[in-house]
């Protein structure tokens, strides 16, 4: 069924991007649209300058620095002889990535092409500035597949914006198997230009996050409570979920035991537990807290996520571009801020991200207020040429979009010795 919805929408997207392509062309002059024939239009405007590629590589996987070994009994002795040592370190297969696509994306002046090919690994700036390099029809379509450590994912990046003199239209979906973030979002924005250099921009922007983000599940459960009177005026509030009772729910069992210091006679009790297979998993409550448990918790996060349905809501959203450039100096800012005025109009609102701070004991707290947030997207590029052998650079962008943060700054010093 999750093949059969992705492939909805690739569809969907796929019309979506003939629509935009279409009507760029139509909105060309009647004078323009009589001097090449429509599918000549439709050549210009969606492929020529475009680049098909598909691309791949193989790697060696990681190897642990230290090997982890583990003694097994002897088969042909007893507890007490010598054990077999045998080597535990996990190996993967071979790292992976291929992938295909089309791409037809202008560069900014200062950006310079690093390789001879694409292989779907560039990351533009043209795909965060709300303005792009050039005035018409963008898009990458890019769409990969990856191991690492093991494990199979499953990546894409489907990109279209339309940008005019005086509007701005973008529809995004990416995916990232490795970190579990997967996001689409359409906008549409009124654009203003301020001479060459600056560029005003003002809309709205939807966006799906499947992710129940500000939703922490197995805190809920655990800080659930339940009321007990006595019928003598004594009221005792106690936890309804102690935290060992989620391993019951998962075929974990404890039993009590106790043990007898043969020195001092000493009689100390505590809790060991077994797997469904009656196999000993911890020695004390505690050993299966630190170790089992924290696995549990994280197990009960996903299962519950899983039932919940995507989110969608829609904020109105403001812009900015700087952009100056000479072969001895350039800078580039740009930023975008998604305004605290969110709608959720797809998800349950009780669980969603304007709730985030709205547990406590019990559940969700009774009349609470939702809270409204802000997201931001800014970059800056700055190069200077001192001399002809003398150069230096600073580039950073900053994301947030919920509760992640993504950044990363590049400066240096360049120097070409004569």
């Amino acid at each position: 069924m999750k093949t059969n919805k992705d492939f909805k929408q690739l569809f969907l997207f796929i019309i979506l991007f003939w629509f935009m392509a279409i009507m760029s062309i139509q909105a060309q002059s009647p004078e323009a649209l009589g001097k090449k024939k429509f599918f000549n239009k439709i050549y210009d405007n969606l492929f020529k300058y475009a680049t098909i590629y598909a691309a791949g590589n193989i790697n060696n996987s990681y190897e642990a620095p230290i090997k982890d070994y583990f003694v097994r009994t002897n088969p042909d002795g007893g507890l007490y002889d010598i054990p077999v040592v045998v080597d535990g370190t996990e190996k993967n297969p071979f790292d992976f990535r291929y992938s295909i696509g089309i791409r037809k994306l202008a560069r900014f002046d200062y950006e310079q092409k690093g390789k001879n090919f694409y292989d779907g690994t560039e990351n533009n700036v043209g795909l965060s500035s709300p303005t792009a390099a050039y005035k018409g029809f963008e898009y990458v379509l890019n769409w990969e597949r990856e191991r690492e450590r093991g494990e199979i994912f499953n990546n894409s990046r489907l990109f279209i914006r339309h940008t005019g003199d005086y509007h701005i239209i973008k529809l995004e979906q990416r995916e990232r198997g490795n970190v579990d973030f997967k996001y689409k979002s359409a906008e549409a924005r009124f654009r203003l230009p301020i001479g060459k250099m600056f560029s005003l921009s003002a809309g709205l922007i939807a966006r799906t996050h499947e992710k129940a983000y500000g939703y922490n599940p197995v805190e809920i459960w655990l800080n659930e409570t339940q009321v007990y009177d006595d019928g003598q005026g004594n009221v005792f509030e106690y936890p309804l979920n102690p935290w060992y009772s989620l391993g019951f729910q998962y075929g974990y069992d404890d039993h009590y035991v106790t043990i007898t210091d043969q020195e001092t006679g000493q009689v100390t009790g505590d809790w060991y537990w077994t797997d469904s297979e009656d196999n000993v998993v911890a020695h004390t409550d505690l050993e299966f807290r630190e170790n089992v448990f924290t696995d549990l918790m994280n197990r009960y996060n996903r299962e519950i996520w899983d039932t919940l349905d995507p989110y969608a809501e829609i904020a109105p959203i403001v812009g900015l571009d700087f952009y100056y450039f000479t072969n001895k100096f350039w800078i580039h800012s740009y930023a975008s801020w998604i305004m605290p005025y969110h709608k959720y109009f797809k998800g349950d609102n009780d669980f969603s991200y304007l709730n985030r701070n709205n547990w406590g004991l019990g559940g969700l707290i009774e009349d609470s207020s939702l809270e409204q947030w802000s997201d931001y997207q800014a970059g800056f590029i700055f190069g200077a040429v001192i001399k002809k052998d003398l150069g230096v650079f600073v580039e950073g962008e900053y994301t947030k979009f919920w509760d992640s943060e993504i950044y990363n700054v590049h400066f240096g010093v360049n120097y070409i010795i004569d």
